[in-house]
């Protein structure tokens, strides 16, 4: 597999995880895509398990979701700069505690886009709350599996 095809996965499974966070783009699918594209790609066996893996937990992630509440963070009163923190307090939870830090980073993230919004602890506690039962629970599961698959991928390209 050429550097090229790797870097245009990457792309694919970086738009992907992006797309978890925006409305009306299917994130997981892009990210699942990307890593079948780089196993169609790749002639090792181990991108074959990390693509089985990457499908199997999507799926399981699914199952999740359709337990959880729909994502309803717009009626809420939640914007996208609210969906733009936690993701990045989850990315950034997700490296520097790898993988569970994925969690507290989003709840962190969330939590501090409400307290610079309403600026008093207590309203952005029960902000966070209300916006983490009016979706965000679907959403943090959707990203938290998209980072796991991409993470696999990533190891499988550097030391597989």
């Amino acid at each position: 597999m050429g550097a090229w095809d790797l870097l245009l996965a990457g792309l694919v499974l970086l738009l992907g995880l992006w797309g978890v966070l925006l409305p009306g783009v299917p994130g997981s699918w892009l990210v699942w895509a990307g890593v079948l594209w780089w196993a169609l790609k790749d002639p090792r066996p181990v991108a074959w398990w990390v693509c089985v893996g990457a499908t199997v937990v999507l799926f399981l992630s699914q199952v999740v979701r359709w337990t959880l509440p729909p994502r309803r963070l717009r009626a809420s009163g939640d914007d996208a700069r609210m969906l733009a923190y936690a993701g990045g307090g989850s990315f950034l939870g997700f490296v520097l505690l790898p993988v569970v830090g994925a969690v507290p980073g989003f709840l962190a993230g969330a939590y501090l886009c409400e307290r610079l919004r309403l600026g008093r602890r207590r309203e952005a506690t029960a902000a966070l709350w209300t916006a983490m039962r009016s979706g965000g629970w679907s959403v943090l599961t959707e990203l938290f599996t998209c980072q796991l698959i991409t993470a696999a991928w990533l190891g499988a390209v550097f030391w597989g």
